[in-house]
C-alpha cells in the first residue's frame, strides 16, 4: 500500500503542452452566409422587376394597335378614335404637333353630327402621314 501512496515521478517525453489552434471556420461560415443571403435577395429582386414589368401595360403600344385598326369606313367613329388615341403620339416632337393639329382640324367635319360623309382623300393622306410619323 505504500507503493501507491508514494508519488512517482516519471518524465513523460512523448506528451506536448497544448498549443492554441486559430480556428475560422466559423468566420468563413458567417462570411459564406451572408454571401448566399445576398445572392437570394439579388434573385428575389429581379424576380419582382421581371414580374412587375410583365405586367405593365405599354400605353404607347395599345395605343397604336387601336390606329392602326381602325375602320375608315365608318368616319365619324374613325374620328373620335383618331382624336382620342392620337393625342397619346401628339406632343412627341414638333412635326407631330403640327400634324395631329392639322389632322384634328380636318376631323372636325366628321364629328358632332348625325350623318357625316365619307373622308376625302386629303384626310386619308393626313391620316396615313400621322400613322407612319409615330415612332412605338
Amino acid at each position: 500500500m505504500q507503493n501507491s501512496a508514494q508519488k512517482i515521478d516519471v518524465a513523460l517525453h512523448d506528451i506536448k503542452p497544448l498549443v492554441a489552434v486559430d480556428d475560422y471556420s466559423f468566420y468563413y461560415f458567417i462570411a459564406l452566409s451572408i454571401f448566399v443571403i445576398v445572392v437570394f435577395l439579388g434573385v428575389i429582386y429581379l424576380l419582382y422587376r421581371y414580374f412587375k414589368e410583365r405586367k405593365r401595360v405599354n400605353i404607347r403600344k395599345n395605343h397604336y394597335k387601336h390606329l392602326e385598326n381602325i375602320d375608315i369606313n365608318n368616319p365619324k367613329q374613325s374620328a373620335y378614335e383618331l382624336t382620342k388615341y392620337g393625342r397619346t403620339f401628339a406632343y412627341d416632337n414638333g412635326r407631330n404637333t403640327k400634324t395631329y393639329e392639322e389632322l384634328i382640324e380636318q376631323l372636325q367635319k366628321y364629328k358632332y353630327k348625325k350623318d357625316v360623309p365619307e373622308f376625302d382623300s386629303k384626310t386619308l393622306r393626313l391620316i396615313e402621314l400621322y400613322k407612319g410619323m409615330i415612332d412605338v
